[in-house]
């Protein structure tokens, strides 16, 4: 590989993107799809939906993942994947609400229960992006974002997990560094750091006891400050042993 190849994550990626594209390929939303014109879009819009392979216009396509209250999710979330799984790896979403959204967008689709071809391409496209997103020094959504975003799509931790601890070196290191810090706060107070659509108190749970165990020697590879070296510490620690020790931070809740 030279200097200007892509990385072989970004190819596994590629890869991933253009097997969505094949599998879902001719998919359309189901022919008696319908939804509020008031509020939703038109229904000249929702015929588009009706058409394959063609481009939605961006607005349309974020109205489309977005909605709650398709007849058919999972016939709508075929329909749009190509274009929906390009546009998230591109920058699609733009608020920390749009993260759990767009994760439960996937789970209102039930991919995990589609025929094995379909949901391997789902699958594979979601632990594609994020081992993209663990290497690549300057991932256009941060790391934590993006395991909210998968956890929500398949409601667990466990997998995503796995891949950090496996994946190791500056790069994810880093992203994990930025991620503690992102967390600490809420999780020092026991709870999630992002809007669990279920399984908040396991996932919580799982992932405290990860950073405890898997987080202080890759921070202290890339120098992170005592403080959250400290408040990483805190999160093995239960009821008065973590309020009174010396270096609890002040937090309220």
């Amino acid at each position: 590989m030279t200097s200007h190849d892509p990385p072989p994550a970004r190819l596994r990626l590629d890869a991933a993107l253009d097997h969505l594209a094949t599998t879902f390929r001719g998919a359309t939303a189901h022919p008696d799809e319908h939804n509020c014109s008031c509020h939703w879009g038109s229904s000249e819009e929702l015929a588009q939906l009706k058409v394959a392979d063609t481009e939605l216009g961006p607005d349309l396509l974020r109205r489309t993942w977005r909605a709650v209250d398709w007849r058919d999710h999972a016939s709508v979330l075929r329909r749009i994947l190509p274009q929906f799984a390009r546009g998230l790896v591109n920058g699609l979403l733009e608020s920390v609400f749009d993260v759990e959204e767009a994760g439960r967008s996937f789970a209102r689709g039930r991919w995990q229960q589609w025929p094995a071809g379909q949901a391997d391409a789902v699958g594979g496209f979601l632990q594609a992006w994020w081992a993209h997103t663990l290497t690549d020094p300057d991932p256009v959504l941060p790391a934590y974002h993006v395991l909210a975003l998968s956890a929500e799509a398949s409601a667990t931790l466990s997998p995503w997990l796995r891949t950090w601890e496996t994946l190791t070196g500056p790069a994810a290191d880093r992203h994990l560094a930025e991620a503690a810090a992102q967390w600490e706060y809420k999780l020092l107070g026991d709870l999630l750091p992002w809007d669990a659509w279920e399984h908040e108190d396991e996932m919580r749970a799982e992932l405290t006891a990860w950073l405890v165990r898997h987080a202080p020697a890759r921070l202290r590879a890339v120098g992170a400050s005592e403080e959250l070296l400290n408040r990483v510490r805190l999160l093995g620690l239960t009821g008065p042993d973590r309020w009174d020790d010396p270096h609890w931070p002040g937090h309220r809740y």
